[in-house]
């Protein structure tokens, strides 16, 4: 299968982040390049873009779709490494689109999808780290609970751990049919029929979110690609479930106003300055994108203005 992409909130992305010819971007999770061929057509020959993606499959795709473009420069890695990856540089604009994309949900070998049976891998990058299967024959019972009300707010949480441990004892999980099992057992068909989506989906994003961490490093991440941004520059994030939009908003909250002193204290004695501006609120996808994309209907997109 071929690595395609959609790029989701893609008019709201280019106007919020305004690139001009010349200027030198990053966009920090890369996928299959859609974002970033549009940011490069507007850099003009002139410009730099970083296409950064922890999945080799992306930087591969990317490459080759992005490969006319001489300001194109991709890099394998993660983007919470953003200040060893791109030493020195000074950036115009930045972006991430995070979570799953479409070609790591649409291959069935990648294990993302609960729609197919496969390994129950779920790395985003396939050559390093604990894969899913491990995490979930090896992760205490009280944890997994933790990380399925935390990540994927499940309500049956302590029910599925618990059923969790007895598939476990019988027989290590080896595939994605073996945790879409344990789901079915511990939700009752009556509420699974009621659920408007799959009863797994929510299992699948926690584990997903815990095998590749996607949040713990995620508010230095923020404030590391902030840091690397001329005055005036700006930065993108799209976030597809609240705890990341919650995460994002709370960062640039901080960023925006980082001064601790008491409300009470006549002046700021802390020193600590003002990062920039949050521009905006929360910006989603509107009805002309969801009837064609309707991936797009959990983006949420925040944008960071650093200042002058």
């Amino acid at each position: 299968m071929s690595f395609h992409h959609i790029p989701v909130l893609l008019n709201e992305v280019l106007e919020a982040l305004a690139p001009q010819p010349g200027q030198v971007f990053a966009d920090g999770t890369l996928g299959g390049g859609g974002h970033s061929e549009a940011i490069l057509r507007a850099l003009g020959e002139g410009g730099t873009l970083y296409g950064i993606d922890r999945d080799q499959a992306a930087i591969t795709a990317a490459s080759e779709r992005l490969k006319e473009y001489p300001g194109f420069h991709a890099v394998h890695g993660n983007f919470h490494d953003v200040k060893e990856m791109l030493p020195g540089v000074r950036l115009n604009g930045g972006l991430l689109d995070l979570g799953v994309s479409s070609y790591q949900l649409d291959t069935p070998n990648r294990g993302f999808s609960y729609h197919e049976d496969a390994p129950l891998d779920m790395r985003m990058d396939t050559t390093r780290g604990m894969t899913a299967a491990e995490y979930v024959n090896t992760v205490p019972e009280k944890e997994f609970c933790r990380i399925l009300r935390e990540y994927g707010d499940e309500k049956w949480a302590a029910r599925i751990a618990q059923i969790l441990m007895e598939k476990r004892r019988e027989k290590p999980l080896a595939t994605t049919k073996d945790l879409v099992a344990v789901v079915d057992a511990a939700i009752p068909k009556a509420v699974r029929r009621k659920d408007e989506g799959h009863p797994a989906r929510r299992t699948f994003q926690a584990v997903r979110i815990a095998v590749n961490d996607e949040l713990g490093p995620l508010e230095k991440a923020l404030n590391d690609w902030v840091d690397l941004l001329a005055p005036g520059g700006r930065l993108a994030v799209i976030t597809f479930h609240s705890i990341e939009d919650r995460i994002v908003k709370l960062a640039f909250r901080k960023m925006q106003h980082p001064c601790i002193c008491s409300p009470k204290a006549p002046i700021c004695t802390c020193g600590r300055v003002p990062l920039g501006r949050a521009v905006g609120g929360a910006v989603k996808a509107g009805a002309a994108e969801l009837a064609y994309n309707p991936r797009a209907h959990s983006a949420t997109l925040r944008v960071f203005e650093k200042g002058q």
